[in-house]
């Protein structure tokens, strides 16, 4: 499920890059203002991680589809050690197979420069405020899982949170590292383009940033204070993780956020 997630993700990011990005595309041509084009894709990717979110696959699996998620769950004590293993492999897997299928439907428009399998890289300020952005907006979203999905009221609402947030990171940030804020996000893009530039970036910001998030959250709420690695706990799926909602009398259900998306830079 999580590799489906996953897969799903990138080829949305595929098919919209394309529309958006390609020259030829009747879209394309009838939105010359990038910030138009980099704000209907930042709507569609936030659709896109919403939908997958509150899918059937999601609300199993915990539509974690990132593995600096799955990884700081883990760090948080609530993936077990196997669990979080095959879970990042899982979201590799799909991740490069969603790219590797996209590029054989859509062809040239995938593989043009412009479009380029929608690869994240540095944008004109450079390596180190690609890593700095990255990392910001990684903190930001792991702040914002942790604080909604552990509040009963507004759990449920976590995937609409994380989705709007995504719709901006691409609107706004996207200019400085592309929007990865997913290192499988960002691998299922550079394996089938070939380009391993910056890479680094986008394996040690988006996993630094979310697990700085997870101490200072630790520091405030205390370990008692996270209670799955499920986001939100209001629905019939069973739930594989270390999961703490049966004891505070919560329905004990699945979803999450996730993995981000990008444009090209």
């Amino acid at each position: 499920m999580e590799a489906l997630e996953m897969g799903i993700f990138m080829a949305s990011a595929c098919m919209f890059g394309s529309l958006l990005e390609y020259p030829g595309s009747p879209a394309h041509q009838a939105l010359p203002d990038p910030l138009l084009r980099r704000v209907l894709m930042g709507m569609a990717m936030g659709l896109t991680a919403i939908g997958v979110i509150y899918s059937p696959w999601g609300k199993r699996s915990g539509a974690h589809f990132n593995p600096s998620v799955t990884l700081t769950f883990w760090r948080l004590g609530k993936v077990g050690g196997a669990d979080a293993f095959f879970y990042v492999i899982s979201q590799f897997i799909g991740a490069v197979i969603g790219v590797m299928l996209s590029a054989v439907i859509l062809q040239n428009t995938l593989t043009h420069p412009s479009v380029n399998y929608v690869v994240t890289l540095p944008g004109n300020s450079g390596v180190a405020i690609a890593f700095i952005a990255e990392m910001i907006i990684a903190f930001i979203q792991m702040t914002m899982a942790l604080n909604v999905s552990n509040r009963a009221k507004i759990a449920r609402y976590t995937g609409l949170f994380a989705g709007g947030l995504v719709a901006t990171y691409i609107s706004v940030e996207s200019p400085f590292s592309g929007m990865s804020m997913n290192p499988a996000r960002t691998f299922g893009s550079a394996f089938n383009a070939r380009i391993w530039d910056s890479l680094w970036i986008y394996f040690l910001a988006p996993s630094s940033g979310m697990l700085l998030a997870a101490e200072v959250y630790l520091r405030l709420k205390g370990a008692g204070g996270v209670l799955c690695a499920k986001l939100h706990h209001h629905n019939d799926k069973r739930c594989i993780f270390k999961c703490d909602f049966g004891a505070c009398g919560q329905t004990v259900s699945s979803a999450a956020i996730g993995g981000m998306s990008s444009m090209p830079s």
